[in-house]
């Protein structure tokens, strides 16, 4: 399948600009077509006439939507893995996934950084009048900007809820805020989007609430997790490729946890250190097509791996 096939059904978005640079060598000569740059992953078309495509994960990085020059020695390999393992979790509780069991030669050694992922788009729905795609988040405490809403007498969300509790305040079960997805995400009342999908929110809700247990049971505290939900060919409606991961969601190691200490075992890292060098205001200035350069000691791309690599060692079943 060419990007032209896969334009035609109406399964890829016009605002994504495709390329036709050449990607890895093995690859194209296996009938893999280099068809999109992301900023930490590429994608390529597949050979033959299903509609899926191939996921390649590079080590490259990226913070606030910033495209960064730096790259992490391994992250690739190891957000594939846990990616594997979230998609693994959801279908064990029924729920499909772009992830297809399939995959490209294992002897190749860029095999740890793909997915062959059955080609989908975004769920859509009408929302006040306007066409909006979705992020359905689910939290488990009090925290971050549902936190400082609180504080400052708001609810964006519509869940009235008392305007006393603290941060970190645990939620009895999970609070459902969902979002419209795009360059600003904005915040949607949970009651109205719960209406739109019962079947596909009371799913979602279920998945979290038992990731939760067992990440718990395996010392791992779940703080939240953004869940995006497309739509394939056949008009079914399936998880993406980050489903569970720390790219979605915020750990914390439960031992950090019961200490106090809430930084998370994930990106959370480097976004801190963004704010502490202001990569957001340096990022104003670059043109389209450029990355930030930023420079990065090891010892913070060190705890990064290592919070991936004890994420995976945790919760992968084996």
């Amino acid at each position: 399948m060419k990007i032209n096939d896969i334009t035609a059904l109406d399964l890829w978005p016009q605002s994504k600009k495709t390329t036709t640079q050449k990607g890895i060598l093995k690859l194209e000569d296996l009938g893999y077509n280099l068809f999109y740059i992301g900023k930490n992953a590429d994608l390529y078309t597949c050979p033959g006439d299903d509609p899926k495509v191939l996921l390649v994960r590079s080590d490259r990085c990226s913070v606030f939507d910033i495209p960064l020059n730096l790259q992490i020695e391994g992250k690739g390999v190891s957000q594939t893995a846990i990616s594997n393992d979230g998609a693994a979790f959801a279908k064990e509780a029924g729920i499909k996934t772009a992830i297809l069991l399939e995959n490209v030669d294992k002897t190749l050694s860029i095999a740890p950084r793909c997915q062959i992922m059955e080609l989908c788009k975004p769920l859509e729905a009408e929302i006040d009048g306007d066409v909006v795609q979705f992020e359905f988040i689910f939290r488990n405490y009090l925290t971050g900007s549902l936190f400082e809403a609180s504080q400052n007498g708001n609810d964006p969300y519509g869940l009235n809820l008392p305007n006393d509790l603290e941060q970190w305040h645990k939620f009895d079960t999970p609070i459902f805020t969902p979002t419209t997805k795009g360059i600003k995400d904005e915040p949607l009342n949970s009651n109205s989007v719960r209406e739109l999908f019962p079947d596909i929110i009371s799913s979602l809700e279920k998945l979290f609430k038992d990731f939760t247990q067992y990440a718990q049971d395996n010392g791992i505290v779940i703080v939240d997790t953004k869940l995006e939900v497309f739509v394939n060919a056949k008009g079914e409606w399936i998880l993406g490729d980050e489903i569970l991961t720390p790219e979605s969601s915020r750990f914390i190691d439960k031992e950090n946890f019961d200490k106090g200490d809430y930084i998370s075992m994930d990106k959370q890292i480097l976004r801190n250190f963004a704010k502490e060098n202001s990569w957001k205001e340096k990022a104003k200035d670059l043109q389209s097509g450029q990355k930030l350069d930023v420079e990065v000691p090891d010892t913070i791309k060190n705890v990064i791996i290592d919070g991936y690599e004890t994420i995976y060692n945790r919760l992968h079943k084996g």
